[in-house]
């Protein structure tokens, strides 16, 4: 048995498909992490989400930032954007399905050893309050009524720190935003969200998250995506990144939990 984590999958339901080929994966033995963002941007958002769906008993999957707009655009919270590439869901008569299943994803995935989100965990939190936060949200989600208020208020950059007193909406944002948008924080805790590229012109005053200097130590290891820019390089041992951009034509790539093995599909 096998466990892989994959990053940002996008629509690159091709590539994917290949990936796991290249991986000999077998989905009666072997077991699939995904970091979120399974659609938009890349072309085949329905296949994939159907496969996802699919294999959902060896297949587990954490809520990213698009996956989350996809949903917020089935209930009608906001109008879908231009560059959203997501119509297939929209129309197909498997969307409520789909769309069920995906409120049911978490936002943190965890075993004995590794943690998987799709942005990264707050510096500021220890693994016992991250895993309250996302429980949170999670419930959230999978209530109807709560959910509807989440999607209308789930928009925005504010606030852009941890306040432990947050409430109601503002709380449930925050805490979306740190495990689904977050990359740089300042000295003092605030997230910034224009930044997408490298290291190399990051504004100043700001670091990674994985970086920062008052970051609580986590006891298990942490998988993320979201980052391409970073191309998988955190220079750390306990913080893998996993989005190495395949729906820009780079890399799709896998990394073997039991074997620390990397296996890469180039997209381009």
């Amino acid at each position: 048995m096998a466990t892989y984590a994959i990053g940002d999958l996008q629509g690159c339901f091709s590539a994917f498909q290949r990936l796991l080929q290249q991986l000999q994966f077998n989905p009666d033995r072997d077991q699939l992490w995904l970091a979120g963002d399974l659609v938009n941007r890349g072309p085949q958002s329905l296949q994939t989400l159907q496969y996802c769906y699919e294999r959902r008993d060896n297949l587990v999957a954490v809520l990213g930032n698009h996956d989350l707009h996809l949903l917020a655009v089935l209930a009608g919270a906001v109008d879908g954007k231009r560059k959203d590439t997501f119509d297939d869901i929209l129309q197909s008569p498997l969307r409520d399905t789909l769309a069920q299943w995906l409120h049911e994803c978490p936002l943190m995935h965890e075993n004995a050893e590794w943690v998987l989100c799709h942005a990264g965990i707050y510096p500021g939190w220890d693994l016992h309050t991250a895993r309250q936060c996302a429980r949170e949200v999670e419930q959230v989600l999978q209530n109807p009524t709560q959910r509807h208020e989440f999607f209308n208020n789930m928009y925005g950059n504010t606030p852009a720190h941890w306040d432990q007193q947050l409430t109601g909406p503002d709380r449930w944002r925050t805490i979306t935003n740190f495990f689904t948008r977050m990359r740089l924080i300042d000295a003092a805790g605030n997230m910034d969200f224009n930044h997408k590229d490298s290291l190399e012109n990051a504004p100043e005053g700001f670091s990674p998250w994985f970086q920062w200097h008052e970051r609580v130590p986590i006891e298990k290891k942490i998988l993320f995506g979201h980052w391409a820019a970073l191309e998988g390089l955190t220079l750390r041992r306990d913080v893998i990144g996993l989005d190495t951009g395949c729906v820009w034509g780079n890399q799709l790539s896998a990394y073997c939990l039991e074997t620390d093995v990397w296996t890469r599909h180039q997209c381009g």
